[in-house]
């Protein structure tokens, strides 16, 4: 990885090609279809017609949290307590169906108004109130416990209450009402993510009705997009940078289902193929005897272990492994770095938006569609598309 240099990825992205907000209607948006090198465009509205008969669509189905916390203190200083991922309990569900209290990993804004004391906040429509309490600085972020005396209210229930969704600071503004619908997938379901997996805000019912028509098989997986996704990249030496780590689900039925389908894989959005990508390595790792009990690929792993190995023998291993666990899906986490040289082995195609310069999100591109990134990009950028988390969409189709 020492000869790539993220300022080749760079790109001058104009603030008034930044989409602000939603289009009206999800399926509207513009769809730049590249495949064996050519490009052309359509609205999204009619994806099917450019997919294989009898793929399988494999989407991630995390939801967004609403997780900004906005503490008011006496003095009149507002602290925002914006929750990263659960230490206590360490699983997201246990944390959400709690109802008396939880410890997170946060970020906290203006944090040298906060002393010794604990941050409070009426919970609206109740007659409860939300404690916040520092316990100890971490290496990125705070350990903070939160608490509640009304013990009908699930943590999940008191976020929702007294949260704000966390749009992208790129987008410049705060939120308003529509982000709150419109900041999310309609497949949404396991809570967790503090930044939407972008590429699936396009999909409407009348989307998914078209890819029943083709024949089209859909796949969830789940992976819960840390605020590291907006993390830049700042040293110019890919191998220099850290990539954040994210939690993933898997179930056993899907690891059946990507063993058992015979058509091609389309997957909607680069925290997707991060996901199968890092399955696939945890299948090497226990088809060569290297899995340990902590579920974790770290970032240079898929560069470091056996190359040979075929996703037929990675995912049967992991499926035994479930098998052998008693288990219907497995809890791991990824710091996989998806970068040029990589060679995708879990998607022939990859439906995405329109990634920030300089950002391991287009060195993930770039790896799955080589140097016709740039033509990809200069195209939607000549062609009126919209940029970043509310802009347009492509499907790319992998060149064999």
């Amino acid at each position: 990885m020492g000869n790539i240099h993220i300022s080749d990825f760079d790109y001058p992205l104009p603030d008034d090609r930044i989409a602000k907000h939603p289009l009206d209607e999800r399926d509207k948006s513009k769809l730049l279809l590249y495949k064996d090198s050519s490009i052309k465009e359509d609205i999204f509205l009619n994806l099917a017609d450019y997919l294989p008969e009898n793929s399988l669509v494999l989407f991630n189905n995390t939801k967004v949290v609403q997780a900004r916390l906005l503490f008011r203190r006496t003095t009149g200083a507002q602290i925002e307590v914006f929750l990263l991922e659960p230490i206590t309990p360490f699983d997201y569900v246990l944390s959400f169906a709690s109802h008396t209290k939880v410890i997170w990993k946060c970020i906290v804004g203006n944090l040298k108004k906060w002393k010794e004391d604990e941050l409070t906040m009426p919970i609206p429509n109740s007659k409860s109130t939300l404690c916040a309490r520092k316990i100890r600085n971490l290496t990125e972020g705070i350990e903070v416990e939160l608490s509640w005396d009304d013990t009908s209210l699930s943590f999940a229930r008191i976020v929702e209450l007294c949260g704000n969704i966390p749009i992208p600071p790129y987008l410049n503004r705060d939120a308003d009402s529509d982000d709150k619908d419109r900041y999310q997938t309609i497949y949404a379901k396991p809570e967790g993510s503090v930044a939407a997996p972008t590429a699936g805000l396009h999909f409407t019912d009348k989307v998914f009705e078209s890819l029943k028509g083709k024949n089209i098989d859909i796949e969830y997986v789940t992976l819960h997009v840390g605020a590291g996704t907006f993390k830049p990249v700042k040293a110019e030496n890919i191998s220099d940078h850290e990539m954040h780590t994210e939690h993933f689900i898997v179930k056993k039925s899907t690891i059946h289902n990507l063993l058992n389908h015979k058509g091609k894989r389309v997957v909607v959005g680069t925290t997707s193929l991060r996901t199968l990508e890092s399955i696939y390595w945890l299948g090497v790792k226990a088809f060569v005897g290297k899995l340990n009990e902590t579920l974790t690929v770290s970032q240079w792993e898929p560069y470091e272990l056996p190359n040979n190995v075929g996703i037929v023998d990675a995912l049967k291993a992991l499926e035994s492994l479930m098998i052998n666990k008693n288990t219907d899906y497995l809890a791991a986490s990824t710091q996989i770095l998806i970068v040029p040289g990589y060679k995708v082995r879990m998607a022939d195609a990859l439906i995405t938006n329109y990634h920030q310069p300089k950002s391991t999100l287009l060195l993930l591109v770039a790896a799955f569609i080589g140097e016709d990134w740039k033509r990809v990009y200069k195209y939607a950028m000549d062609n009126g598309f919209r940029f970043l988390s509310y802009g347009d969409s492509s499907l790319l189709m992998r060149n064999e």
